[in-house]
């Protein structure tokens, strides 16, 4: 019989062979990336892959993940949807507003949003918030995951915009899209001072660690609003 333990809200471990991060099935009997599905107790779980989502990888290197059942997220850099699916799944009450630029990515998300009512997909560059501001309402957490050069101040610019003031960021910060020559430990302090330097609003940067060994060459950050 598998085992369940709850990690935070909406995230859990399921204990069936070996430990896997999941969350609830909010679209039960339906996949997104090819996960397995568990059922315990008559609650379906969607097993989540760290090494292809940097929100599930900062679960496992104990990040604290501000997310309640009725948390408004704005997700930068939302893709397919892989991660989104389980935001939508912890935010099962709230709201996922989902930010693609790449039109192939976005059909993805306009069908996996048919199913989750929750996920709410908008085709926009995320370093433009102006053009999809009437789209979104005040935020709890923006998660940010592009691979745009200036990644710091697309998080101020959308914290300007969206997020509340006791709101949060979590930002996975790639390297090797700010530069590919320089060494990533560099890139990482100088992000990180951006965000608590360089930009209106400032942040405090509550947590920062590698993501290794899910994703190379990339930072994880949790931080709030000064």
């Amino acid at each position: 019989m598998p085992e369940v333990k709850k990690i935070s809200d909406g995230i859990f471990e399921v204990i069936k062979d070996k430990r896997q991060l999941a969350t609830k099935n909010l679209d039960p009997g339906k996949t997104v990336y090819g996960e397995k599905l568990i059922t315990v107790e008559g609650v379906e779980y969607r097993t989540w892959d760290p090494r292809r989502s940097k929100l599930g990888a900062m679960v496992l290197k104990k990040f604290d993940i501000p997310l309640k059942e009725d948390s408004k997220v704005l997700y930068l850099g939302a893709a397919s949807g892989t991660t989104v699916s389980h935001v939508s799944d912890i935010v099962s009450e709230g709201a996922v507003y989902a930010v693609e630029f790449a039109p192939r990515s976005m059909r993805d998300l306009i069908g996996l949003a048919s199913r989750r009512k929750n996920i709410h997909p908008i085709m926009a560059d995320a370093g433009k918030p102006d053009s999809y501001s009437h789209l979104v309402e005040p935020v709890d957490l923006i998660f940010q995951d592009v691979a745009q050069p200036n990644q710091a101040e697309i998080a101020a610019r959308n914290a300007v915009c969206f997020l509340k003031k006791d709101g949060y960021l979590l930002l996975s910060i790639k390297a090797r899209s700010i530069d590919t020559a320089a060494k990533p430990k560099e890139i990482f302090k100088a992000e990180v001072k951006k965000l608590e330097q360089a930009f209106e609003p400032r942040f405090e940067v509550l947590n920062a660690k590698d993501l290794m060994p899910y994703h190379e060459d990339h930072l994880g950050v949790l931080a709030k609003l000064r």
